[in-house]
């Protein structure tokens, strides 16, 4: 076989039967297409996922969108214009508050169904793939491809680093009132209105004001250099909105009841790090598992653990963000980094902590950590959440981390979600792409020029077919290459025994 040229080598399942839906729990109502990776290139995952697969693990998955129970449509956030909402910024308020008071709310207090895991009940391995029955003989000789990312570790930051606003010392530094109560300040005796305030204005009045500066502000610099000389300094916005990264880095007093801190270790190949923290990661994952899924305690087993991150090798790689509190693991947060984006696998968390939204905490963790790698390499700026699911109106929330676009499942092309919503709500299945005339760009054109692997050699499907006389799987091959596109055919080595 060739030199050090790295592949994708896959085992294709087809995708007839119909398997337990996680979602409206139709024992036989979710059909997809399944394909098992022995290993996996960056650029290949990335073109896959683009197409609507995903990964559970090393299998990879296409839900079959006309035929399926709950169809499931990727979606991404465009993470360098993403702004939370008021839901989101509550949900980081409330972990500030827990980490700097040590208040543990009680019950799920905005119930995001995000809280009960990031991944969804996709397939699971179907029952003819076995472990042990992996042909990984033919493979041995082909070089995986791993590229380095650098590690990188977070961690809440305390008070020390920054002065508190007047705002922060406020809420703080509590004034005691008689009644034993708590104020900000103890209200003075009614002397009319406070001279050193400003006069209350209406909230519409202050906008229209602002508006008509930005149109002066503009039309003033309208012709004008864009170089500005020192000594007139550019004038500065103060009604740009705070950024996601203001609200999770949110300085916390010295006295923190609680410390935070996220650590991103490399799973896939292992790194030190990883092993060493597997057992207390396992633990948790098996309480989560028990606790939120309901599987019985001698279900989750440690190779299962291990199942999750061990993913396709993809060329940044598959990682654990892994949230330490107090010096434990509290939960753990598994994601891809491929060539434009970060990709959320799954999530679990110990139960003790459900009420803190550690889901969708995670998730504006991980659009941080996105923006974070575009400094680093500009064409990673997208956040992929897994699915969409609209039929299932406790599964659209992922719909509220815009702008976000939704996979055309017939195109192929993004849709900004607020254009596909609309069609959804008249049918379950919807092409968003309005144009009668548009197609796949990646469309399936020549089968013969499709890659397999057989017998340790890579040849083109047309020449296998030659080579063995009579044989019966044009259809499947023809079926699975549709399903990954053209380009990926001819780089994808199909596993041919």
């Amino acid at each position: 076989m060739a030199g050090n040229k790295s592949y994708t080598i896959v085992e294709y399942f087809g995708g007839d039967d119909g398997y337990r839906c996680g979602y409206c729990k139709n024992q036989i109502g979710n059909f997809s297409h399944g394909m098992w990776s022995h290993t996996m290139t960056v650029q290949d995952y990335q073109d896959l996922i683009d197409r609507g697969w995903r990964r559970s693990g090393k299998y990879v998955y296409k839900p079959i969108l006309k035929k399926t129970c709950c169809p499931q449509y990727t979606i991404r956030c465009h993470a360098l214009k993403f702004q939370p909402s008021k839901s989101h910024k509550k949900i980081l308020k409330k972990m500030s508050k827990f980490i700097s008071k040590g208040e543990l709310p009680k019950g799920e207090e905005d119930g995001e169904p995000m809280d009960s895991g990031c991944g969804e009940a996709g397939p699971r391995e179907p029952s003819k793939v076995c472990h042990s029955e992996v042909k990984c003989a033919a493979i041995t000789d082909i070089q995986k491809e791993v590229a380095e990312c650098p590690t990188i570790t977070e961690g809440q930051k305390k008070a020390g680093d920054a002065a508190p606003t007047g705002s922060e010392t406020s809420q703080k530094d509590p004034v005691s009132v008689p009644d034993g109560r708590t104020a900000a300040a103890a209200p003075k005796p009614g002397m009319g209105a406070d001279p050193s305030r400003p006069i209350c204005r209406k909230a519409k009045d202050l906008r229209k004001e602002r508006r008509l500066q930005k149109d002066q502000m503009r039309q003033h610099t309208d012709g004008v250099s864009s170089i500005v000389s020192p000594a007139h300094p550019a004038p500065t916005h103060t009604n740009q909105p705070k950024p996601l990264e203001e609200f999770i880095n949110e300085s916390l007093p010295e006295n923190s009841s609680h410390c935070l801190e996220v650590r991103l270790v490399r799973s896939n190949p292992p790194s030190p790090q990883f092993k060493a923290s597997f057992d207390a990661s396992y633990q948790v994952y098996k309480l989560y598992q028990m606790a939120i899924h309901k599987d019985p305690p001698d279900k989750p087993s440690e190779s299962q653990a291990e199942y999750s991150p061990d993913g396709p090798e993809v060329g940044y790689g598959s990682f654990h963000q892994q949230y330490w509190l107090d010096g434990r693991i509290v939960a753990v947060g598994v994601i891809d980094i491929l060539p434009t984006c970060v990709s959320s696998v799954y999530l679990y968390y110990h139960p003790d902590f459900a009420s803190l939204s550690l889901g969708s905490y995670s998730a504006l963790r991980e659009i941080a950590f996105t923006r974070q790698l575009q400094k680093q390499s500009p064409k990673l700026s997208y956040y992929y959440l897994g699915f969409y699911i609209h039929s299932c109106p406790k599964m659209r929330y992922k719909g509220q981390y815009r702008p976000s676009d939704l996979l055309c499942p017939e195109t192929y092309i993004w849709v900004p979600i607020e254009r596909c919503l609309p069609h959804l709500e008249n049918s379950r299945y919807a092409r968003f792409n309005q144009d009668p005339d548009a197609g796949d760009a990646r469309v399936l054109k020549d089968v013969g020029r499709a890659l397999v692997l057989y017998r340790r050699t890579v040849m083109p499907y047309a020449a296998y077919s030659r080579k063995r006389k009579g044989s019966s799987d044009e259809t499947e091959v023809q079926q699975y290459a549709g399903l990954v596109g053209q380009d990926c055919a001819e780089r994808i080595l199909l596993y041919r025994s």
